[in-house]
């Protein structure tokens, strides 16, 4: 049995989806169908879930799909794409193919957050890219207490913070100013967002190291994964560790693909700009060199 989850947007009736539902009925699959807006529920006979959708879609079902065990493929129908591995022209191809046994998984860390209040755990959220922990919009800056597994690191203030697995580390993580690190990688990455202090830096660590957030005297919003927003209050304390199951992600494609992502998706492939100088020393060296 292979599941189909749809961005709400994603016609049911396009034409690489047709052709992917009579495909597996002609195999003597079943398939089931589902969007990814409220829950998602997964029968257990489930072999595969393919996302239709962008990164977003992928991002909705990913705690779903570890919590099952169950790998994803993803078929991008948005507009950046990567995290998706097909267009939806290739979908029958790569149906095949996995069918086959022609594929290999990536294995994703996912990040669980909790947040504690009053010595209560009131809220949980599990996601594959980040948390992001912000101040208030009618707060100036945040004030956070750092501690790593129990131990302080210190005390910061800032517009907010992201923790970031690696897959995340190509997102907001990146765009605050965070390292990029190998999706592959099991490791976190904690950056703040326009600190007080110049050397206040992003730092990485362990999925395995539990790092707390304590909020001493201010409000603040957090999400994952952009998902519902949280409203924390002063003496909130928050809670982001490595999820007990990784994410199984369908590839097609070699590992380096993700360098040959980087260079199109961020814009490195473009070419660079020759100066005055460099064009010059062209013309008087001549077409040899």
């Amino acid at each position: 049995m292979i599941g189909f989850i749809r961005h709400p947007y994603v016609d049911r009736q396009l034409s690489g989806l047709i052709d992917a539902r009579r495909f597996l009925e002609e195999s003597g699959i079943k398939v089931w169908e589902s969007t990814r807006e409220g829950q998602l529920r997964v029968p257990k006979a489930t072999r595969l879930l393919v996302t239709l959708g962008g990164d977003g879609t992928l991002l909705s079902v990913a705690s779903v799909a570890a919590r099952h065990d169950v790998p994803v493929l993803g078929v991008n129908l948005g507009r950046l794409g990567f995290l998706t591995e097909l267009e939806v022209e290739d979908l029958c191809t790569g149906l095949r193919r996995f069918l086959d046994g022609d594929y290999r998984i990536d294995l994703r860390t996912l990040l669980e957050v909790v947040l504690h209040r009053d010595g209560r755990r009131v809220r949980r959220g599990v996601g594959l890219n980040e948390f992001v922990l912000q101040r208030a919009p009618e707060d100036g800056l945040l004030r956070l207490r750092l501690l790593v597994d129990s131990q302080e690191i210190g005390q910061i203030d800032t517009d907010g913070v992201i923790v970031a697995t690696a897959t995340g580390s190509t997102a907001y993580a990146l765009a605050a100013g965070g390292p990029i690190l190998d999706p592959t990688l099991e490791d976190m990455v904690l950056v703040p967002m326009a600190p007080f202090a110049l050397t206040v830096r992003p730092f990485v660590l362990s999925p395995r190291q539990g790092i707390t957030l304590e909020i001493p005297r201010s409000a603040a919003v957090g999400s994952v994964d952009g998902g519902p927003v949280w409203r924390l209050r002063p003496g909130d304390k928050v809670r982001a560790a490595g999820f007990e199951r990784r994410l199984r992600m369908v590839r097609f494609t070699p590992p380096e693909r993700f360098f040959v992502l980087l260079r199109q998706k961020l814009g490195w492939g473009l070419p660079l700009v020759p100066t005055p100088e460099a064009g010059l020393r062209q013309q008087q060296q001549g077409p040899e060199g």
